[in-house]
């Protein structure tokens, strides 16, 4: 990475670099002995999963720098060798702590993934039963000829590559066959127990093709053979100004996104080189994009392994979420909210109170319409449910769905169509931005009027991720901010002239300009002698005027604190440029996900949340909210909860040091303090707010 302080004045962190800096700070939980040995196998397999999706999303114009020798935006060869350089080394990381440590301790445990070499004559026996029963059945091997050209391979799929001796049916000596591995087979399989055993024996489905690879040429002999897995440029590019129908050309799109460009290809460690230079050549990939695994291909489909294993002493401590100290279980959303604003921090609350604030206004009769965002809202759809019954009990409902949301599309085209078929009015957005925002408006006849209730959130209305992503549900009746939101519901729909808000700030019209706006207004607080402050905290830090603001104000004195925890383009700490700048990034048990922005000039103090990382995607392409907290105890409480704890975090903090690396804050602590004592933000707020189950 680049170091900063030997860099001009206006240079910045690099992205790409940042994001891998980021998956090694969650490899490092991994390692951690502090951590359940399951749940290090998980981390292992959530780093492979990240990684998938920088080479899906990120990495193509660098590999397109490569292959032309020419620059693509600030893609190089340059940037390209740097990024390949850091990804075989984190890479060669995780099959260190997979083979050296995590696979040792678990066979301790009496847990084994057993390989052929190792499995005795009974194990030998099942695994040949398993193979003729369930997997040769759906094995197709494809000898290639002429006629039968190298096969579509679809993006992260496992295939094996086979090289052969012998002549095949018709007397020819086509040595190279493949033989793809479908998607529907357990990659692991449990074998059965040694009677009185304690002890739990798996077998790779990978082992188990090798093992057999003979059955599938019968008259051939199996000369050399490796399992390949190739990862494709993913993300979807419409021009959604030609687009007709956005569902029917992204259901098309859908189709060909597993066989995008291939930009990296993973063979395990044994591969011959023929083999290896075979696949690169089908592939058009350069060398540096081999990559040789002493393990399974894809470490992703270790969580199915994981989740087979009955063992809670290796998995974290069951957390269960409290019910939100801001309700009384029972009690009527609308008449709770008449008092004042509610505030739920998941997932230490519960996300099962805004499924309840929904379903009241679900089945009140009094309510006369439900307007919802969905961007992310999993694939059971609890949510969607909600409102189709909305809609057979007579209300207008009106959801925006973000057909666009990467990797979910499929799943928000089906919850779109579910909506469509009830009668709900679907609409998709406006073109050329994603809808990002998250937040739902309730509109109820009272006393004869009408009086709107709006939840707004930093995240997805998804109740499977908000068990597992720290996020800020914010539930109103100000009249002011449930009017913004009808606004904007409204813009959606009707795309006409967004009318004057008078709390929300919205992108792509006024985020960036408010946030600039605040940051500047802190600059002028220093220079008229007062002292003030900026604590932010993000997902992401990339978005360039925001930064080089930051910098000013750093510049100019004003004290600044950025928790981001994944990709930060802004330096810490330089002398002369961003001196009064820290940055620490905490990764922890839980995704960190909220959105936090607080400004101080003098006496005065804003805090507010928002949908919105400071990206330029986020500032300029997609529609965003960000909406003050104006309650002094709620702003108090968030200001503790979000930005203190985590200010003080020394157990899962990571500080970012003036050279561009980042160092452990608990590296930091003195020596003798035992890593469990250190404070932990979340494990601070587990411990406040969840109950025992």
């Amino acid at each position: 990475m680049t170091n900063p302080a030997a860099s001009p004045r206006h240079a910045f962190l690099d992205r790409d670099q940042s994001i891998l800096a980021f998956n090694e700070r969650v490899l490092d939980w991994a390692c951690r002995a502090d951590v359940p040995l399951l749940e290090r196998l998980r981390f292992l397999a959530i780093v492979s999963s990240n990684l998938d999706e920088f080479f899906e999303v990120r990495f193509a114009p660098h590999h397109t720098a490569r292959l032309t020798n020419e620059q693509r935006g600030v893609a190089t060869v340059e940037t390209y060798r740097a990024l390949v350089e850091r990804v075989h080394a984190l890479v060669q990381r995780q099959y260190a702590i997979y083979n050296d440590e995590l696979m040792p301790a678990l066979e301790k445990r009496g847990i084994r993934i057993v390989v052929h070499g190792e499995r005795n004559p009974r194990q030998r026996r099942w695994v040949r039963e398993y193979f003729v029963n369930e997997v040769q059945p759906l094995l197709l091997p494809v000898g290639l000829d002429p006629s039968h050209p190298f096969p579509q391979v679809a993006n992260k799929s496992l295939n094996f590559i086979v090289r052969l001796g012998g002549r095949d049916a018709f007397g020819r000596e086509n040595e190279i066959a493949i033989v793809k591995v479908p998607r529907a087979l357990k990659r692991f399989v449990q074998m059965p127990a040694v009677k009185g055993s304690k002890q739990l024996h798996f077998v790779s489905i990978s082992s188990i093709i090798r093992s057999h690879l003979p059955d599938l040429f019968p008259g051939r002999t199996v000369l050399e053979f490796s399992q390949f897995r190739v990862t494709r440029h993913s993300d979807l590019a419409l021009d959604e100004e030609e687009v007709k129908n956005l569902r029917t050309a992204l259901r098309l799109g859908l189709q060909k996104r597993h066989y995008g460009q291939a930009l990296r290809l993973e063979v395990s460690v044994g591969c011959s080189d023929f083999l290896a230079n075979f696949l690169l050549e089908q592939f058009n990939l350069p060398p540096e994009s081999l990559f040789r695994v002493p393990g399974p291909v894809n470490l992703v489909r270790l969580n199915q392994l994981i989740d087979q294993i009955d063992a809670p002493a290796l998995r974290f401590e069951r957390f269960v979420p409290g019910w939100p100290v801001g309700l009384v279980p029972g009690q009527s959303f609308f008449e709770r909210l008449k008092q004042g604003d509610v505030l739920i921090h998941q997932p230490y609350e519960s996300f099962d109170a805004v499924l309840a604030f929904l379903r009241e206004a679900v089945e009140d009769p009094n309510v006369l319409a439900i307007k919802q965002t969905i961007y992310r809202t999993g694939a059971r759809g609890e949510m969607t449910e909600l409102l189709r019954e909305a809609v057979r009990r007579g209300k207008e409902v009106t959801a925006v769905v973000e057909l666009k949301a990467r990797f979910d599309e499929e799943a928000n085209i089906n919850h779109a169509e579910r909506l469509e078929s009830v009668g709900a009015q679907v609409v998709y957005g406006i073109v050329g931005l994603k809808t990002h925002a998250k937040m739902m408006l309730i509109t109820r006849r009272e006393d004869g009027r009408l009086v709107r209730y709006a939840h707004v959130s930093t995240g997805n209305y998804n109740p499977g991720t908000a068990k597992l992503y720290t996020d800020l549900s914010y539930l109103t009746a100000d009249e002011a901010m449930t009017a913004d939101v009808d606004h904007i519901f409204g813009h959606l729909a009707s795309q006409n002239r967004l009318p004057r808000l008078h709390k929300v700030l919205m992108a792509p019209f006024h985020l960036q300009k408010g946030m600039l706006e605040r940051i500047e207004a802190a600059v002028a607080a220093v220079k008229a002698g007062l002292p003030a402050q900026i604590v932010l905290k993000m997902n992401a830090l990339t978005d360039e005027p925001l930064a080089r603001a930051l910098v000013q104000a750093s510049q100019a004195g004003v004290r600044i604190d950025v928790i981001v925890r994944g990709a930060c383009i802004l330096p810490a700490g330089v002398p002369g440029y961003t001196e009064q700048v820290r940055i620490r990034s905490v990764i922890g048990r839980f995704l960190e996900h909220s959105r936090v922005f607080y400004f101080r000039r003098g006496e005065e103090e804003e805090l507010w949340l928002s949908s919105a990382d400071w990206m330029n995607r986020n500032m300029l392409r997609r529609v965003e909210l960000a909406w003050p907290v104006t309650d002094p105890a709620l702003r108090a409480r968030i200001m503790d909860e979000c930005l203190h704890l985590y200010l003080a975090d020394q157990r899962d903090a990571w500080l970012l040091q003036p050279d561009g690396q980042y160092v452990k804050a608990a590296s930091l602590v003195g020596k003798g303090t035992r890593h469990g004592t250190l404070p932990s933000a979340q494990a601070t707020l587990m411990a406040r707010y969840g109950t025992k189950g």
